[in-house]
């Protein structure tokens, strides 16, 4: 089962390639989020977190000014970070942060507002 989502998600380019990053629709990010091997983080602020998320996700506040280097301790390198905010512009800025480190990003485009507008 893992193997035809892994599959999928290579098909649909959930892996962005490095120094770059791959802004997707909900559809996309809920078959890429599938593959148990994909990091779930959430750049809203604890409040927000605490108030709603996507179900495993982490939560590092890219407004906070230790994100990077939280980001860089918490974060591993060899697997895909499909992020998100709660509109997509936070998003967006920690995705540019993240791939710019060689990290591979999947930025979910309409954010947490567009993932519960779906009903996921």
């Amino acid at each position: 089962m893992f193997g035809i989502i892994s599959f999928l998600c290579g098909i649909f380019g959930c892996k962005a390639q490095t120094g770059d990053y791959k802004s997707v629709e909900v559809a996309e990010f809920a078959q890429c989020i599938a593959d148990t091997n994909v990091v779930r983080l959430d750049v809203r602020t604890a409040e927000e977190y605490a108030s709603g998320h996507i179900e495993g996700a982490i939560n590092i506040d890219v407004q906070k000014d230790d994100f990077e280097q939280q980001a860089l301790a918490e974060l591993p390198k060899d697997k895909t970070i499909a992020l998100y905010c709660r509109s997509g512009r936070r998003s967006k800025k920690a995705a540019q942060i993240l791939s710019a480190k060689g990290y591979q990003v999947v930025e979910l485009n309409t954010g947490y507002l567009g993932w519960t507008s779906a009903q996921k």
